[in-house]
C-alpha cells in the first residue's frame, strides 16, 4: 500500500514474535536476512534502545570493502512487539542528512499462530516516497522479509 509520502509491506511469517524479535536483535541473525542475497550484510551497530545506533554495511559479491547501507538511530523499542529507526539521526540523536531520509515503523503482531511483520516507511516528501519505490522498495524489502522468514521458519 502507498500513499504520498508511505510505504508499506507485510507478510505472515510462520514463526512466533519471539522468534522474528531474535532475528532483529541479535547481529549475527539480521546479518543473516537483512539485505537481499547475494549481497552481504555487516551489522556494525545494533543497540536496540531509543538514541541506540543501527549501522549496517553491504558488500556485493565478497568484491571490495563493505560500503555504508544504513546509519540510523532507534526511536523506540518494544521487544517482541515494535522498533522504529530512523536516517535522519544517527546514534545518541545526532541530526543527519541522509542520501534517503525514512523513518521505519516495524510491528511484529502475533496472528494465527505465528507473526504478521509489517514495515511502514515515511518518507519526507512524496518525491522521496516515489524514488524509494522507483528504486525498488517492494522487491528490496520483499525478499528481505522472505529471508528473515526462511530463517525462522526452520
Amino acid at each position: 500500500m502507498t500513499d504520498d509520502t508511505t510505504l508499506t509491506i507485510s507478510r505472515l511469517i510462520a514463526a512466533p514474535p519471539s522468534a522474528v524479535w531474535n532475528a532483529w536483535s541479535v547481529p549475527e541473525n539480521l546479518a543473516k536476512w537483512w539485505i537481499p542475497a547475494p549481497i552481504e550484510c555487516q551489522v556494525v551497530t545494533l543497540d536496540l534502545r531509543p538514541g541506540g545506533g543501527f549501522v549496517t554495511r553491504m558488500r556485493e559479491n565478497g568484491a571490495g570493502d563493505f560500503q555504508p547501507h544504513v546509519d540510523g538511530c532507534f526511536l523506540e523499542a518494544i521487544p517482541e512487539k515494535k522498533l522504529v529507526f530512523t536516517t535522519v539521526l544517527t546514534e545518541g540523536w545526532q541530526p543527519v542528512e541522509p542520501w534517503l531520509a525514512l523513518t521505519a515503523i516495524l510491528t511484529f503482531e502475533a496472528r494465527d499462530g505465528g507473526t504478521l511483520y509489517s514495515a511502514r516507511v515515511l518518507h519526507k516528501t512524496p518525491e522521496d516516497s516515489a524514488k524509494h519505490d522507483e528504486m525498488g522498495f517492494y522487491e528490496g524489502w520483499g525478499t528481505a522479509i522472505g529471508q528473515l522468514a526462511a530463517l525462522v521458519e526452520r
